[in-house]
């Protein structure tokens, strides 16, 4: 029999429509990093245009959850969480959920208060880069469920982004091209990132038989590129790694400002592969994360303890507690040889 035209879509029909199995429809809107890429957008633009809406919202309704789920950033305007909420966007859209995005400012503070008023609000929690002490993110995730991004707490499922992977690969670059005075520009004092990055820095440069710098800490911003550029000229280093791609852009201006050669004069490499970083002057040599992924494992990972089952067909979603990216150096116009 023919489906009423005024009939809601159900997941049979989008797998028809997409030409593959339920279960592929499933994996493709809870857990995409189970599917291939073009079999995820398949199913996603399948869905959009048939309008089908995840039966978890339906199940929300009877069981008392909101269908709502929280994503909690340091600082919205920074591009690294622009990807981080597109992904989690994408992918709580997909699993019929609505995503509430809260800025904390990058204030603990804030964090913890946005917390307390959410938590009759949603069901679950994404903290991205927490400025919480351990304790505290313990005592959320006693109250809900929550997943943490970059940042690590024992007994707290999270999704690391991991750079320090590259920051080795970073410094041999460096070495390969003459550089022996390297500076690290660090990020804010309460940032678990940018301790795992300093220590993957202070470690790597003693394998290598490098001379360093620590300099900072600052304030994960553009503005903040001026006070470091100078500091990185004062220290005599010819290179620097740069916390994130934010500051070293913020450099990059203050050393044309100067009359300071990028990379004649000092080499630069930043962080993340923001949006942009391609195309600053010159193009900045930084280390690629897939942030966007971060966003959408995350919610992947947070849905699982959410949902009793997997999209309605009865199977049980698996419970990750951690899950690691990978990322490499991503080499463009804001290094070369090291000076005479």
């Amino acid at each position: 029999m023919k489906k009423s035209p005024t009939a809601a879509p159900t997941i049979r029909d989008v797998a028809e429509a997409a030409g593959v199995a339920t279960s592929t429809v499933s994996r493709a809107l809870s857990n995409p990093e189970r599917v291939s890429v073009r079999t995820r957008k398949l199913v996603e633009q399948v869905a959009a245009e048939l309008n089908y809406v995840p039966s978890s919202q339906a199940r929300a309704l009877s069981s008392g959850r909101t269908g709502a789920i929280a994503v909690l950033v340091p600082d919205a305007t920074n591009p690294f969480y622009f990807d981080i909420i597109r992904g989690s966007q994408h992918q709580l859209k997909a699993a019929g959920y609505t995503q509430l995005l809260v800025d904390t400012e990058e204030s603990a503070e804030v964090e913890a208060e946005a917390l307390n008023k959410l938590r009759q609000s949603c069901d679950g929690v994404v903290l991205a880069a927490s400025r919480l002490s351990d304790e505290q993110i313990l005592g959320v995730v006693e109250q809900t469920p929550a997943v943490t991004i970059n940042r690590g707490v024992p007994g707290v499922p999270t999704v690391i982004i991991d750079t320090p992977q590259s920051v080795g690969q970073a410094l041999e670059h460096l070495l390969s091209l003459g550089h022996q005075h390297i500076a690290y520009l660090a990020g804010p004092v309460g940032s678990w990132s940018n301790a795992r990055r300093l220590i993957a820095f202070e470690e790597q440069a003693s394998r290598l038989g490098l001379r360093i710098s620590k300099l900072g800490p600052f304030a994960p911003k553009t503005t903040s590129g001026a006070a470091a550029a100078d500091a990185a000229l004062h220290s005599g280093a010819s290179a620097c790694v740069v916390f994130n791609d934010l500051i070293a852009i913020g450099m990059l201006q203050r050393f044309a400002a100067r009359g300071v050669r990028v990379p004649e004069d000092i080499s630069v490499i930043g962080c993340d592969d923001i949006f942009g970083a391609d195309f600053c002057n010159p193009p900045l040599t930084t280390i690629t994360a897939p942030i966007e992924q971060a966003g959408r494992v995350a919610i992947s990972m947070l849905l699982s303890r959410v949902r009793p089952f997997d999209q309605g067909l009865g199977e049980r979603g698996v419970s990750r507690t951690l899950g690691v990216l990978p990322t490499h150096l991503t080499v463009r116009q804001s290094t070369g040889p090291a000076r005479s």
